[in-house]
């Protein structure tokens, strides 16, 4: 049957219906079909086109975006067309086809010669961000954003507005200026929640403000945008762009809550997602698996996720590293972590090393390079006003402390660390730090405490299946004679005639830590000079 002009002018205003209701598949096809009968206008094709982007059809979205920027070309409606050429080069440069958006940035470029200031020089502007910030020069990135914040304000473009003050409150962040960042981000979001904003820059601010609020440690921000994340995506059901993203963000926020087995399903559905739509963050999501699968204790599932992680361009450290100190490879793992370690320049990565670092040089015996670590995360995280980073920090220092045999020391840190925890009601950390605090009460001798700790780290433990930490729980951390590990590695050396400057180098530790250790030696043992230490050890089997 032939079809009459009204049959298309049905689709269309049904298409357009759709649209607004954010039925992604419906207006798709409505649009398209309407576009077969005949020519849609330039806005309409930008309609489509955003449709192509929110199923994850980034190819087609480009095509549309190409018919509607000749399209207001021909209507000599240069401007719309810039924007076009805008929308254009932040698709491709997201997908790292950098060639074609430099090409389309220049025609851009071109087309505002003889036009004066527009709101569509902002949205050119932008590209210029994300340059400064890959050459590290995140002032400059700050300031290209401010002036485009400034020309969306001036000309009331809120899409410009949003993405752009995001993009300056990022900026500012990764400088070091936290506060003032945040700030920003959090009057993005307010044209976010405001639904202000179309439906590709509310994806993108969404996601860009998340990935800030985590990577500066700001668990509330993120857990707290995670959600509004999730509510909006369930809006639109058949939504495919954003939602990978949205996955691993869930997984990480699940993952701090204690919800291991939901994180990981959710970690699992980005990595499909990432490859469904070939996106390079593939690796992200297995790393996140395999974080998830070390925890529980599925080594040989973690390292296979690692290994994917490591195949999509994702560097899988600290994880992997902490995943052949549980399997008892401790040199492998102190190969690793240094390796990660020198290679890592900017504050914030170093940040995500340096706890793990510091966990496998202690258990190594290298207190010296724990400690150096420390003292810099302790650096970082006052620079960054993170409570999370100050937890790591005050972690990180109370095992330093453990190791060198200071247990009062180590205690006033851990308390601090599991405080924090306990407002970030994250599960696992606190269990991990109340190991150490039971640790410590047993070598200043209060094994009630000891015990008392231990078993409600245990508790949690169990609730997680953290079954790796749970074994180690399991192991006994001190001697017969109530000595630890590190203390019956001093008591040997003393027995085999070294000087504390001896023993010093061959543990790698300083020798007031080594003083600190015999002292702590005499105290349990009731002697009272290194020859009764030396006589005790070999009468009782020690040496």
């Amino acid at each position: 049957m032939e079809r009459r002009p009204c049959d298309r002018v049905d689709e269309l205003e049904r298409g357009r219906e759709a649209y607004a209701g954010r039925s992604w598949v419906a207006a798709h096809d409505l649009l398209s079909r309407a576009h077969e009968r005949e020519p849609l206008q330039a806005d309409d094709l930008e309609l489509i086109a955003t449709t192509a982007f929110m199923l994850g059809r980034d190819d087609e979205c480009v095509a549309w975006l190409e018919q509607a920027h000749q399209r207001h070309l021909d209507d000599a409606a240069s401007l719309r067309a810039v924007r076009c050429a805008a929308w254009m080069i932040m698709n491709l440069a997201l997908r790292g086809q950098m060639g074609p958006a430099t090409g389309w940035l220049g025609r851009a470029h071109r087309l505002l010669e003889t036009e004066g200031e527009c709101a569509e020089r902002g949205w050119l502007a932008i590209p210029g961000v994300f340059e400064r910030e890959a050459a590290g020069d995140f002032l400059t990135a700050a300031g290209i954003a401010a002036e485009a914040v400034r020309l969306g304000e001036r000309f009331g473009d809120r899409d410009l507005f949003a993405v752009a003050i995001q993009a300056q409150g990022y900026m500012l962040i990764k400088s070091g200026q936290v506060r003032g960042g945040l700030a920003l981000l959090d009057e993005a979001m307010v044209a976010v929640t405001a639904e202000e904003l179309s439906p590709i820059i509310t994806g993108i601010v969404y996601c860009g403000v998340i990935l800030a609020c985590q990577e500066v440690y700001e668990v509330r921000r993120a857990r707290e945008w995670t959600r509004a994340l999730a509510d909006w995506w369930a809006l639109q059901p058949d939504m495919v762009a954003f939602t990978g993203r949205c996955y691993v963000h869930r997984a990480e926020i699940l993952q701090l809550d204690g919800s291991w087995r939901d994180a990981l399903e959710e970690a699992r559905r980005a990595g499909e997602r990432f490859v469904e739509t070939s996106n390079p963050a593939a690796g992200l999501a297995r790393y996140r698996q395999g974080e998830l699968l070390r925890l529980q204790g599925d080594f040989t599932g973690a390292a296979d996720a690692y290994r994917e992680a490591s195949t999509f361009g994702w560097e899988p450290q600290p994880g992997l590293a902490q995943l052949r100190l549980a399997q008892g490879r401790t040199d492998a793992a102190v190969s690793a972590i240094r390796r990660a370690e020198s290679a890592a320049t900017a504050p914030l990565d170093r940040a995500r090393l340096l706890p793990a670092f510091v966990e496998i040089m202690v258990t190594a015996g290298d207190i010296e390079s724990a400690r150096r670590a420390c003292d810099e995360l302790e650096e970082i995280a006052t620079g960054y006003e993170s409570a999370m980073l100050g937890a790591l920090v005050a972690h990180s220092r109370g095992a330093v402390h453990l190791a060198e045999g200071e247990p009062r020391e180590a205690l006033v840190s851990l308390r601090r660390a599991t405080e924090v925890w306990h407002a970030l009601d994250a599960p696992y950390e606190i269990a991990r730090t109340r190991v150490l605090v039971g640790d410590a009460c047993r070598l200043l001798e209060d094994e009630e405490a000891a015990v008392l700790e231990h078993e409600a780290a245990r508790g949690i433990f169990e609730r997680l299946g953290a079954r790796p930490d749970l074994a180690l729980l399991d192991q006994p951390t001190t001697s017969r004679h109530g000595l630890s590990g590190r203390e019956l590695e001093v008591l040997r050396l003393v027995a085999a005639g070294r000087t504390n400057r001896e023993i010093a180098a061959s543990l790698v530790i300083s020798e007031h830590t080594v003083a600190r250790h015999l002292q702590n030696i005499f105290a349990k043992l009731g002697l009272s000079s290194r020859a009764a230490a030396t006589a005790f050890a070999f009468e009782h089997d020690l040496v």
